[in-house]
């Protein structure tokens, strides 16, 4: 199945709308492309806020009022030009929600939220698919040179093994709409995603707890950095530190 005729399903089977053998086809694709597993987490992302967002609409008290008045017995008026009025205003307001719901962004999902989420996703996905990299080297200059090419920036890359963070290697993946690098530490038993892409505008750091997993994010020297571990937040800020937080 390729990536085209998954298109068609991932909305179904985020919504659960799939039969067994066709949710199998589509999770055994995803594990396997970065950029559907990254549409279907986008997809999921979404899903949950909907659910548990409140996206009830009030009415103005303009439309409260209007419908009260043309509810109420009237001595001139005609009977069917109040009907009309009535089912423009219940128009108007369905209208209004309609737009709400589309334009504004549910309550509880923020961007910045929406983009721990893909890059929670593509770290649990690398250890379950046993793609951690698709460079396994501890050298720098060894690792760096293979992502000349594959992308249109040149990531910087170091091994800080001195200081307990070892280099295993890196790999391409996707996230945030683009092919990013990613460069996979091992700090004891713990391995850490390091999602890397370049940015114009430099944004404040933000840290949060995802699904038990920690998620520091941060610009610096025109790149974007977001780090993923399941390791505790004073280990993200070591290594934060050392990339040039």
């Amino acid at each position: 199945m390729n990536c085209s005729e998954m298109n068609l399903l991932l909305h179904a089977c985020a919504d659960g709308e799939l039969d067994v053998i066709r949710s199998l086809e589509v999770e055994q694709h995803v594990k396997t492309c970065a950029a559907c597993a990254a549409k279907m987490a986008s997809l999921k992302s979404l899903h949950t806020a909907f659910k548990e967002s409140d996206l009830a609409y009030t009415a103005p008290v303009s439309l409260r009022r209007a419908v009260r008045q043309i509810a109420r017995p009237s001595t001139d008026a005609s009977p069917l030009r109040d009907l009309q009025w009535l089912w423009k205003w219940l128009a108007i307001g369905a209208t209004a929600m309609a737009v709400l719901a589309i334009v504004m962004r549910p309550a509880g999902i923020s961007q910045n939220n929406a983009l721990m989420a893909e890059v929670v996703g593509a770290h649990v996905r690398s250890l379950m698919a046993s793609h951690l990299t698709d460079v396994v080297s501890s050298d720098q200059h060894t690792v760096k040179p293979w992502f000349a090419g594959k992308l249109d920036f040149s990531p910087n890359v170091t091994d800080f093994a001195a200081q307990g963070f070892s280099l295993v290697g890196g790999r391409l993946d996707y996230i945030n709409s683009r092919t990013v690098a990613a460069l996979v530490y091992r700090h004891n038993k713990h391995f850490i995603n390091v999602f890397i892409w370049p940015v114009t505008n430099a944004g404040a750091s933000e840290q949060e707890n995802v699904h038990g997993y920690h998620v520091l994010t941060f610009d610096a020297g025109g790149f974007h950095y977001s780090i993923v571990s399941d390791m505790d937040e004073t280990g993200l800020d070591q290594l934060a530190g050392l990339l040039g937080k």
